[in-house]
């Protein structure tokens, strides 16, 4: 079974300890040290929506883009009750193509790692470039080789009353990538239903995002800690990008 298949619909109550608020703000703070105020925005592999709805929340016209038609409906269901909700779309971000310009790009929670491929992250990349209206910006971040080097051999159970999920890590040196098998069992009435989905990411270097970043024509690069407007230091688990499109100031 494909990534986020049978995940989507215990995605969030397994993932109810990530702060999207927190990667939020965050943005937030790189957005006024760049001193910029988008309007519009797009969230890149945007899963379940929580970063998309949060952006609109603020008052942003959001879009939403991810592969996953499972994930998006769970996103959509989500966004009902909203005034303004974001706008979802299912694309692949090697193939990019909004109905309209935005002036922020984020991808959230390492999701440019599942882009295996390095000649399709860098294709990624020059599409997010030419969604962006003229000095917009990208944020984004990954998980460092390091992160994805320790995940091998490897095991993590989330749990809850209905939803039951075991992982296994292994990474594999001539591939850089780092695959992890996930067992999850879901509570239906007084049956337990097992479905298996393999989860692959790619580790991708500091160097190798910042030189696709400046081929596809982004300026203004800076590479940030895990939520904190410092350089990565040793041993960092997770760092942010920004970069912006065209020359700025």
């Amino acid at each position: 079974m494909g990534a986020y298949e049978a995940l989507a619909a215990s995605y969030d109550r397994l993932t109810n300890d990530v702060d999207y608020e927190a990667t939020v703000t965050f943005y937030e703070k790189i957005l006024d040290l760049e001193g910029f105020h988008p309007r519009t925005a797009v969230d890149l592999a945007c899963g379940t929506g929580s970063v998309a709805l949060l952006l609109a929340k603020k008052g942003l016209q959001v879009i939403g883009v991810d592969l996953s038609e499972e994930m998006l409906t769970v996103a959509s269901q989500k966004a009902q009750k909203m005034d303004s909700p974001p706008m979802f779309i299912r694309q692949p971000l090697q193939t990019l193509h909004l109905p309209r310009g935005v002036d922020m790009a984020v991808c959230a929670l390492d999701s440019l790692d599942y882009l295996t491929n390095p000649e399709d992250c860098a294709l990624a990349i020059r599409r997010v470039y030419k969604a962006l209206n003229p000095g917009g910006i990208f944020l984004f971040d990954v998980n460092t080789p390091e992160k994805l080097r320790a995940m091998d051999g490897q095991i993590f159970l989330d749990e809850d009353d209905d939803v039951y999920c075991v992982w296994r890590g292994e990474f594999d040196e001539k591939t850089n990538i780092c695959s992890y098998g996930m067992d999850l069992f879901q509570r239906r009435g007084r049956l337990w239903e097992r479905s298996f989905e393999e989860h692959r990411e790619y580790a991708y270097s500091q160097r190798q995002l910042t030189e696709y970043l400046k081929n596809a024509g982004f300026t203004r690069i800076r590479v940030y800690a895990d939520r904190r407007l410092e350089a990565p230091g040793e041993g960092e688990q997770r760092i942010y990008f920004s970069a912006r499109k065209g020359k700025i100031g």
